[in-house]
């Protein structure tokens, strides 16, 4: 028998990062009937928000289809970057409802998230050197738990980078104008996100302002992580990963 892989996002009401997620979806699918052939396999996806059901139900739904593949098990796997509130309460409330309806015949379990791999920062190493600058900003969401930002410091001392969050301080105009006043005149931008959405939109706006308001500083904004075959290891791994 084999387990069921739900990859579990935020959700967007941007019709980007879902396509993104499915894509995913499918190209885990195909490693791991690549890996683990002739076994069946089962990945499907989930939200915790923007979804016309809850993610108990959604993940109800996933362990009807799990039952009919012969699944013994539903492994979620965590896309987040962060050990935001999402991820730290919401996600596993959701699981416990989900496993208090199934009962125990199907266990449900929480792989280790996303951002929390080793090599995550590997991801950023690539972009950034298609860059030429001589700082670097790593600029994530960013979230109000307390610890919550430690693995982002720690890829940013990987990279040499000066970290700045989107939602909490300090913020990309904050950093970028430390940097300016430290004297750096060409300085790369890593957003930390998976994928193209609302939230790297309005990122691409502000950088256009600050390059506006520092006409003589050379400010170049990376893409997000996106979809690529390293990113699918990472999510083998995590998903494949004994407890």
């Amino acid at each position: 028998m084999s387990s069921a892989y739900l990859l579990v996002s935020h959700g967007s009401k941007d019709s980007r990062p879902n396509l993104a997620i499915e894509e995913l979806a499918r190209l885990l699918l195909e490693k791991l009937k690549a890996e683990e052939d002739p076994e069946r396999h089962l990945v499907g996806v989930g939200t915790l928000e923007f979804n016309s059901q809850p993610l108990s139900g959604q993940i109800g739904d996933f362990a009807q289809r799990a039952v009919a593949y012969n699944c013994k098990s539903i492994q979620v796997i965590p896309l987040f970057l962060l050990p935001g509130v999402h991820l730290m309460s919401d996600l596993p409330m959701e699981v416990k409802l989900a496993q208090n309806s199934l009962g125990n015949n199907l266990p449900i379990a929480i792989k280790p998230y996303l951002g929390s791999h080793a090599m995550m920062w590997k991801l950023l190493a690539r972009g950034m050197a298609q860059i030429s600058a001589e700082a670097f900003i790593l600029l994530a969401h960013g979230s109000r738990r307390a610890n919550s930002h430690r693995p982002v410091e720690t890829i940013a001392n990987k990279l040499g980078a000066f970290s700045a969050y989107w939602s909490v301080p300090p913020s990309l105009e904050a950093r970028v104008i430390d940097l300016v006043s430290a004297g750096y005149q060409q300085i790369g931008i890593l957003p930390y996100f998976l994928f193209s959405g609302g939230i790297t939109d309005e990122i691409v706006i502000t950088v256009e302002r600050l390059t506006l308001k520092f006409p003589e500083i050379k400010l170049e904004l990376a893409s997000p992580l996106g979809v690529n075959s390293q990113l699918v290891d990472i999510i083998w791994d995590l998903a494949t990963q004994e407890e």
